[in-house]
C-alpha cells in the first residue's frame, strides 16, 4: 500500500496539526521531517492553500538566525535580484540542480564511508569532521573548478544563442550591431 503525503494544517493562531498523528506540533518537528526525507504538505485549515514552501522558508529563516548562517549578505541579495527577471525560472532549476547533485556527492561519500568504516553515527560525524578539516581546501578548489566550468558552459551557450538568432534573423538590425553591408546573393547582378 502507497503511504498518502503527510498532511499538517495551520491554524489562524499559527499552530501546526499533524494530522497523521493528531497532534500539534512545532517548526522543529517539521524540521525533523525534512531530515527524515518525509513527505508532507502545509495546508492551511481553513482555506486549503498550500503553505509548504512558507513552512520551510520559515525553517530556512531560523536556521539563518541560528549560529552559522550558510547564505551570505551578498547571496542573498543576488537572488533576489532575480525575482521578475527573465532569468527567474533558470536560476531555481540551476540552483535546484546543483544542490541535487551536491547532495547526491555528499551521499556517496557517507555510503562509502559506512561501507569502509560501519554505521557507528558518532564515529562517521567525527570522520567527516575530520575529514573536511583535511579535504577542506581541496573540496573548495573542486566547487570552484565547478562553478568555473558552468560559468564557461553559461558563456558558451549565450554565444550560441546570439548567434542563432543573428541567423533567424538576418534582416533586422541589432542595438550595437554594424548594419549588414553585403547584399544577398540573389540580389546582386
Amino acid at each position: 500500500m502507497v503511504e498518502q503525503v503527510r498532511l499538517i494544517k495551520k491554524y489562524p493562531n499559527r499552530r501546526l496539526y499533524d494530522t497523521r498523528t493528531s497532534t500539534y506540533i512545532t517548526l522543529s518537528d517539521v524540521k525533523e521531517l525534512v531530515l527524515k526525507h518525509e513527505g508532507f504538505r502545509v495546508v492551511d485549515a481553513k482555506t486549503g492553500d498550500d503553505l509548504t514552501r512558507s513552512i520551510l522558508l520559515q525553517i530556512i529563516l531560523e536556521e539563518e538566525a541560528g549560529g552559522a548562517p550558510m547564505f551570505t549578505s551578498d547571496l542573498l541579495s543576488q537572488m533576489i535580484r532575480f525575482y521578475g527577471n527573465a532569468m527567474q525560472g533558470m536560476m531555481g532549476q540551476y540552483l535546484e540542480n546543483n544542490i541535487t547533485a551536491f547532495a547526491d556527492m555528499q551521499r556517496k561519500l557517507q555510503e562509502q564511508t559506512k561501507s569502509l568504516y560501519g554505521g557507528n553515527p558518532v564515529m562517521n560525524k567525527d570522520m567527516w569532521a575530520q575529514f573536511l578539516n583535511f579535504q577542506g581546501p581541496a573540496m573548495q578548489q573542486m566547487m570552484g573548478t565547478y562553478v568555473e566550468q558552468s560559468q564557461n558552459m553559461f558563456h558558451q551557450m549565450q554565444e550560441n544563442i546570439q548567434e542563432q538568432t543573428k541567423k533567424m534573423f538576418t534582416g533586422f538590425q541589432f542595438p550595437h550591431q554594424p548594419e549588414n553591408t553585403h547584399e544577398a546573393p540573389e540580389k546582386k547582378k
